[in-house]
């Protein structure tokens, strides 16, 4: 699947789909067909017993969000839904996560957008021009190379917030994508985002994902709270027995739980854990409500 109009192949895999919506209507008796999917950068091809299907990218309105019309939709924990306005296609593909960031990869690879960055640092509002970056999809999210040669590396786990809007980009009103993140350095940086508004859809829906596992809502029982706060006012993992007053076992299990919840990442295997952008925005708002 490649040719000299720069098509290429990017998934290629055994799969179900199905009909979710036709001719504007949800379908009430839903079922999977098994079958080839074949996806480029331009097309997505579904090809199957009774024939095959071609959607051209280009038609794509938007991606995500249930459709479970039955029980034999709704016993599939995970699809990718393909939104053409009229219709929806559902597609479950064994490697779930693989295949849908390979349907954004065909959908943002490569293209271009405008990018202010950094528009804040530490909080503090910066005189930055708006100049031209191409984008690409990595299994952690999403990189941007702009043109004055610098690289943003938008992190899934490091992005604790997303605003859209309409902003005056170089004279052009156009949807901003407003991204609260940090830099290796653990800086907080917001950076916007403009572009074309269907390009932009799907630029805030893959970094949606992000904002997502930042949530706060986790639930935390009050010491691991107090395991949180500590860590964040830069106690020691080493330290937290004595400084709370916990035995070293109670302490351990506690860390065992918040890793189990992505709070915090494992540094050592001697259970020396730091806290992930998700933890940090936990932590801030457990010692906001003291």
């Amino acid at each position: 699947m490649s040719d000299g109009n720069g098509e290429y192949k990017i998934a290629d895999t055994q799969a179900r789909f199905a009909v979710a919506v036709r001719d504007g209507r949800k379908v009430s008796d839903v079922s999977w067909t098994a079958g080839r999917v074949l996806l480029s950068n331009r097309r997505l091809i579904l090809a199957g017993n009774d024939g095959k299907r071609t959607v051209p990218l280009s038609e794509l309105e938007g991606l995500g969000g249930r459709h479970d019309a039955n029980q034999s939709v709704a016993r599939v924990s995970n699809y990718v839904s393909f939104d053409l306005g009229d219709q929806v296609l559902l597609v479950t593909a064994p490697e779930h996560e693989s295949f849908e960031r390979d349907v954004y990869r065909a959908l943002l690879d490569q293209r271009t957008v405008t990018a202010k960055h950094p528009a804040i640092e530490g909080g503090v509002v910066q005189e930055t021009e708006w100049e031209q970056a191409r984008v690409k999809i990595d299994e952690n999210g999403l990189n941007a190379a702009l043109e004055s040669g610098a690289f943003i590396k938008f992190d899934l786990d490091d992005i604790s917030g997303l605003d859209a809007a309409k902003r005056t980009v170089n004279g052009e009103k156009k949807p901003v994508i407003e991204v609260s993140h940090t830099d290796d350095e653990g800086t907080s940086i917001e950076t916007h985002i403009a572009g074309d508004p269907s390009r932009m859809r799907f630029v805030e829906a893959w970094l949606r994902k992000g904002e997502e596992r930042s949530s706060t809502n986790v639930d935390l029982s009050s010491r691991d709270r107090e395991v949180l706060m500590a860590l964040y006012s830069g106690v020691s993992p080493f330290e937290i027995p004595s400084f709370l007053g916990m035995d070293v076992d109670t302490v351990e299990e506690t860390f065992e739980r918040l890793v189990d919840l992505e709070v915090v990442e494992e540094v050592r295997v001697r259970r020396e854990v730091a806290l992930n952008s998700r933890g940090r925005n936990i932590a801030s708002e457990a010692m906001n409500e003291q």
